[in-house]
């Protein structure tokens, strides 16, 4: 301490930033001990998520992982001039200026938990309709090329920008595969190494996106000179979110920064059956597509369908959404073999496989349809 204070006089330091947690007492001590103001690693990722955030739960993430932070840090004389009083459940005029700061920080920390747990729902209600169609999630450190690379494969327009953090909400798109599977693509908040238990905790809602996607796309920037090393902290915060077990495609992006071929050549070792693309110059981008395609034809299941010939809006709909593999006109109805999702294959469970008896019903009408049979 004395070392660092010496430092700081002789270099007119106003700041000294810790690049660890630092408790209460700790941060309150060096700052006697040194004469400057003390940020500790969690403080100053919030500083930078606070000039980042831009959305309405953005916001609201950021301020409430800022106030469970605060809140143990507030300094002031504390309870020993306090005077409580004033009648039941209530704080009397002797209040300290702490304690009023103290009850009002917790007060509002209710009331923003109380927000995100309806974002939550709201969000929850969304996932569940994207049910009949895959989700993939970008997932990687900061400041990989994550939106970029969002943008350039379902050209999209989203905000992008060569700092720490400018992804903190979730934005999805829709992506056509090769095999004209539709699957949606969702980017995310970028990881960092010893990721503060109060992010985990205040984006529980943004990163439960990760943790309901289908596939991971694992997002490294192959020019930075610590990739092995943020892969390894990509793959330490999934296994905080328990989502380390799935079907994951690694990316090595930035690849035209990458001068040295042989880096190249040992990162293609080190991570497995990586994929290297530019989601800058678009180099690569189509062998993604087709690993995506290949990964999701894996899940797909052969089915036979048999349609009437006034039910051409499914096999449109299996046009769009699967592989039609085969097709027989028959005398009343039309035979379709094809490559369809689960999910699809079940929502049109009444005309696959041999069930020829079709009623005269809606497609909506399959609980009708049920009861019937």
């Amino acid at each position: 301490m004395e070392e660092i204070a010496r430092l700081c006089d002789e270099l007119q330091v106003d700041v000294v930033i810790f690049d660890h947690d630092l408790t209460p007492s700790q941060q309150s001590n060096i700052e006697e001990k040194i004469g400057v103001k003390v940020v500790d690693r969690t403080q100053l990722i919030l500083d930078i998520f606070a000039l980042r955030a831009n959305s309405a739960m953005g916001k609201i993430q950021v301020e409430l992982a800022q106030l469970n932070y605060l809140l143990p840090r507030l300094k002031g004389k504390g309870i020993l001039l306090s005077r409580l009083g004033g009648g039941i459940g209530t704080r009397g005029p002797g209040e300290t200026k702490l304690e009023v700061d103290r009850r009002k920080i917790k007060e509002r920390i209710v009331t923003l938990t109380r927000k995100i747990k309806q974002i939550e729902r709201q969000r929850e209600t969304i996932r569940k309709r994207r049910k009949k169609w895959w989700v993939a999630a970008l997932i990687g450190y900061t400041n990989v090329g994550k939106s970029t690379l969002l943008n350039r494969l379902a050209k999209a327009r989203v905000k992008v920008d060569d700092k720490l953090f400018a992804t903190l909400d979730p934005t999805t798109r829709k992506v056509i595969l090769p095999n004209n599977q539709v699957i949606l693509l969702t980017d995310t908040v970028g990881f960092i190494n010893k990721l503060p238990h109060h992010l985990v905790a205040a984006f529980r809602a943004t990163l439960q996106e990760v943790k309901e996607a289908d596939i991971l796309v694992n997002v490294l920037d192959a020019s930075h000179p610590k990739v092995m090393e943020q892969n390894e902290a990509t793959y330490t915060v999934l296994r905080e979110l328990n989502a380390r077990d799935k079907p994951v495609i690694n990316v090595l992006n930035k690849i035209d920064l990458v001068e040295d071929k042989a880096k190249i050549e040992r990162l293609k070792k080190s991570v497995d059956f990586p994929v290297l693309v530019s989601a800058l110059t678009g180099s690569g981008i189509d062998d993604l597509l087709d690993r995506m395609a290949s990964m999701l034809d894996k899940e797909r299941v052969d089915t036979v369908f048999f349609f009437p010939y006034d039910r051409s809006d499914l096999i449109s709909l299996i046009y769009n959404e699967g592989e039609i593999t085969g097709r027989k006109y028959l005398q009343n109805e039309v035979m379709i073999k094809a490559k369809v999702t689960p999910a699809l294959a079940r929502k049109l469970i009444r005309y696959r496989n041999g069930r020829r008896k079709i009623e005269n019903y809606k497609s909506n009408d399959y609980g009708k349809w049920r009861k019937d049979k």
